[in-house]
């Protein structure tokens, strides 16, 4: 068809055409500019993408690149915290249970009610976008694994007791090892051991044992007490009792060394002098046995009368 015979349509026509192929240029332009143009967040990281492959990371703050198709952006938040709960959800602020992940057995065959969070990160984008089809189902595997392994190795009586920490140390360990191993580019900050606790069944039996034990170790703690009162003041006693034992040996050998120097002085004037010194030790023993006695010079040779001489009534005192 020609529209060569109607006036002016074919100008008409003309401008149409070049002011849709101006429409044309300006959403080739638009969309140039709407998918060049790029804003990586702080705990965010870029993973460039050129016809579908892998080229590059960008770090945060406003960034170019090829328009789309040539070029796509995924924004992963490499440096925000995640949390996956085992043995549990919270679903709109109430906590909702778990059994078929929270129930396993323990090391000697009894059933236990286990429940844990995983904190983790995003530690390399290209291995968690295309390292594994879903990275988070397998560390939530990877957590079960670990959680099951350790405590299918431990006694009940320790898991619901004193072994918390240990356990859930062993269980960290062990999910790190498995996550290292898959290496989705996932990084595991902390696993949080919520409860290791009997089923309801048999709880109050359980309760029972653990209040009979938090007994016998308060029992424990006041002998302690006990012990660290009386054991210092029992130790002063002893030391003060071996402070006047001393006292008195060091006196008693003091007192014998004297004696027996005594005993030496007067044994060595005895051999010069043997009559002289023993009078004289005759003597000086009757002072001291009889220190008051009345002393009377007696003669009654002649066995008729008795002469006596009483020296303290002609001294007016006591001989």
């Amino acid at each position: 068809m020609s529209f060569g015979g109607i006036p002016g349509l074919g100008r008409l026509s003309v401008r149409l055409g070049a002011r849709m192929f101006s429409l044309f240029l300006l959403v080739i332009v638009l969309v140039f500019l709407l998918t060049s143009w790029y804003t990586v967040s702080e705990h965010e990281q870029g993973m460039v993408l050129t016809l579908g492959r892998f080229t590059g990371y960008t770090d945060p703050g406003l960034h170019w690149k090829a328009p789309w198709p040539i070029q796509s952006v995924e924004v992963l938040p490499v440096k925000k915290t995640f949390a996956v709960q085992f043995g549990y959800r919270v679903i709109n602020g109430q906590t909702k249970d778990v059994p078929e992940e929270a129930m396993m057995l323990t090391g000697d065959e009894n059933i236990v009610w286990a429940d844990a969070q995983v904190e983790w990160r995003i530690s390399d984008a290209k291995k968690f976008v295309y390292g594994s089809q879903n990275p988070e189902e397998i560390l939530r595997n990877a957590i079960s694994a670990s959680i099951r392994s350790v405590i299918g190795t431990t006694d009940l009586d320790l898991a619901i007791t004193t072994g918390k920490s240990e356990i859930q140390n062993r269980i960290t360990d062990q999910l790190l090892k498995l996550m290292a191993n898959y290496d989705v580019g996932i990084q595991v900050l902390a696993v949080k051991l919520q409860d290791v606790e009997p089923p309801d069944a048999v709880k109050s039996a359980f309760q029972a044992v653990t209040d009979a034990r938090e007994m016998k170790n308060t029992k424990i703690n006041e002998a302690e007490k006990y012990r660290n009162e009386k054991l210092p003041n029992a130790r002063g006693e002893a030391n003060a009792l071996i402070a006047n034992a001393e006292a008195t040996k060091k006196e008693r050998v003091a007192h014998a060394q004297g004696d027996v120097a005594k005993f030496n002085a007067i044994y060595g004037e005895y051999v010069r002098a043997k009559d002289i010194t023993q009078k004289r030790l005759i003597i000086e023993t009757l002072e001291q046995v009889l220190p008051g006695a009345q002393i009377y010079i007696m003669d009654n040779s002649d066995g008729s009368t008795v002469k006596y001489l009483p020296l303290a009534e002609l001294k007016g005192g006591r001989q």
